[in-house]
């Protein structure tokens, strides 16, 4: 799709973020498997309460970033800052407890569980030395926070139906919800709208929209994608890698007038 249609697409920057001090940032952060550089000294700051995209051609390095700010990988050098705490190495459920929560590009669920159950297990998982026999007070209010995050992505009325018996729309929007029932800070969405249907993508589009302008929630975003008209229109800025570097950061509108960007990336 050309830049124009893009433009045409995308509404008036809000400007959240733009005066906030980073949340997170990466120093030099490399990661090196064998001979090949998968991340190459990546410098990336994103501010509070920010919506940001990461694209980039296949290989880029996008995965590999990711993994390394949720703990999946432990980068080669450089570091991670989250909150003004280093987090460089630390395995992922620290990383969670921390506040960064992360939906994957295939839906991570439990199928054979309610979609109450799915979020009440994140829920549960900031409680440390709970136990549900001695604390009924706490039961229930591990329920509310369920019920609250269910109703954040549109699915409380569909608590008590197994996982796998939601769309796949519904399922990618439980995940988030799951994300979200952990409490999070940061809120990294690998491909939220991958294999959706365009009504379908419509209705992640203004799910995201409406979790990063409430503020109760107080949270950063950061999103893969691939569909340009999801990043066109819900980010506030975007970072475009290429070769596990990047190549070039900015606005929407600035992104779609780079030439370099254009060359490696927006070339339909």
């Amino acid at each position: 799709m050309s830049a124009q249609v893009w433009t045409e697409l995308r509404p008036p920057a809000t400007g959240r973020g733009a005066e906030s001090a980073p949340i997170l940032k990466t120093e030099l952060l490399s990661v090196r498997f064998g001979g090949l550089a998968a991340l190459s000294e990546v410098n990336f700051e994103i501010a509070r309460d920010e919506v940001r995209a990461i694209i980039g051609p296949n290989g880029a390095g996008k995965s590999t970033f990711f993994n390394c700010l949720t703990g999946v990988l432990r980068p080669t050098s450089g570091r991670i800052v989250f909150d003004g705490e280093d987090i460089t190495g630390l395995p992922s459920n620290a990383i969670s407890q921390r506040g960064i929560a992360r939906s994957y590009q295939i839906t991570n669920i439990l199928p054979n569980a309610s979609a109450l159950e799915n979020v009440r297990i994140a829920a549960q998982s900031r409680r440390h030395g709970w136990n549900m026999l001695a604390h009924h007070s706490a039961f229930a209010d591990i329920n509310r926070k369920a019920e609250a995050a269910l109703h954040s992505v549109g699915l409380l009325g569909k608590a008590d139906e197994l996982a796998s018996n939601l769309s796949h729309g519904e399922q990618r929007n439980l995940e988030i919800g799951i994300a979200l029932a952990t409490e999070p800070k940061l809120l990294c969405l690998d491909e939220p709208t991958a294999g959706m249907s365009q009504a379908e993508t419509d209705e992640t589009m203004e799910l995201v929209r409406r979790i990063a302008q409430d503020p109760a929630n107080s949270l950063t975003i950061l999103i893969v994608e691939h569909d340009m008209n999801v990043v066109m229109e819900l980010c506030d800025r975007i970072t475009v890698l290429h070769y596990g570097a990047i190549l070039a950061e900015g606005t929407p509108e600035e992104i779609q007038q780079n030439p370099k960007v254009l060359e490696v990336y927006l070339k339909t």
